[in-house]
């Protein structure tokens, strides 16, 4: 493989000006309750207010702004259990592209309804039994669609990052920062952000104990590709990290941390009890994972990234209750 060119921290720098204006700046929230149960201060970026209720958004316009007139012209693809599909939708939307989304049949109905609802072409498959990395590239390769992947591109990765600069801007020095992790492009673009402006601070992803193929490629210093992984965190349901994020994440990240379905239900319900916020369980990850950690980050100044909101609401119920 050649040799690949990782994004700079330059790159965040540029993708927070190329957002501007069409991105939200999601507010940073505290919480007295969980500052006291920690001994520390907890800063909570919360990406589920961003447009379409995830950090996804954000990657994706920063990679669509950037196509050539003839490729925006002929139109994008991307493949996404739901957050990617809505960031590229809602960007395409806004920047005038013809968009198709390849979806899984299980995927949450409200993320489908919400891609549609963007505009976008929605095309399902079946995640368990069909490659949706190759029929995404036979579609494209068809209809001469370029590809938007959901997180294996250096300017994905940027858009991601520019999540954890905005977080270091507003609130300062942090001791800690626990980013969601799937694919790793939010916790890839973070980490650039974080070392940069932060050198000291440690930084650990966060994915499903079901689906923790990340952290087994952390520790073998090689990509692990599994099964998909049965896990409420749909968000979270990828097979393998990319190879930018693979690079980034083993050069940069201190740690990979992981919980179970049963912990981010508890943390989906202090979310809704004490704060007052809606959280999908991928958006919980970073939060339980401080959590089952938090002797160690007792006097810490602590970020947690809150990757967005986007769940069924008759789900969610389901899941609290």
């Amino acid at each position: 493989m050649t040799e690949l060119t990782l994004p700079s921290y330059q790159d965040i720098e540029d993708a927070a000006q190329r957002i501007l204006g069409f991105a939200h700046k999601t507010p940073v929230l505290t919480s007295t309750t969980a500052n006291k149960q920690f001994g520390a201060e907890l800063f909570f970026k919360c990406e589920n207010f961003q447009r379409m209720g995830a950090f996804k958004f954000r990657g994706a316009f920063n990679a669509l702004a950037q196509l050539s007139p003839e490729q925006k012209k002929a139109g994008v693809i991307a493949f996404s259990s739901g957050n990617h599909a809505q960031g590229v939708a809602l960007a395409a939307q806004l920047l005038d592209i013809p968009a198709t989304i390849l979806m899984p049949n299980d995927s949450p109905a409200v993320k489908v309804a919400a891609t549609q609802g963007y505009g976008a072409k929605v095309i399902h498959f079946d995640r368990y039994t069909e490659n949706r990395e190759l029929l995404c590239q036979q579609l494209a390769k068809q209809h001469g669609f370029t590809i938007i992947p959901p997180y294996d591109h250096p300017h994905i990765i940027a858009g991601q990052g520019t999540t954890a600069k905005e977080l270091i801007d507003e609130v300062g020095p942090l001791d800690a920062l626990f980013v969601c992790l799937g694919g790793g492009g939010l916790l890839s673009g973070c980490a650039i952000a974080t070392k940069q402006l932060l050198p000291d601070c440690q930084i650990y992803g966060v994915e499903p104990l079901a689906g923790n193929d990340a952290q087994q490629s952390f520790y073998r210093g090689e990509i692990v590709h599994i099964d998909t992984p049965k896990t409420i965190a749909d968000g979270a349901q990828t097979q393998h990290l990319g190879h930018y994020t693979f690079e980034i994440i083993k050069n940069i990240v201190n740690d990979i941390f992981t919980v179970t379905d049963p912990q981010l239900i508890d943390c989906m319900k202090f979310y809704a009890e004490r704060m007052k916020i809606i959280v999908e369980p991928t958006g919980c990850l970073s939060y339980a994972a401080a959590l089952a950690n938090k002797e160690r980050l007792q006097g810490k100044r602590v970020g947690i990234i809150v990757s967005g909101g986007n769940v069924d609401i008759h789900h969610f119920a389901q899941l609290i209750s």
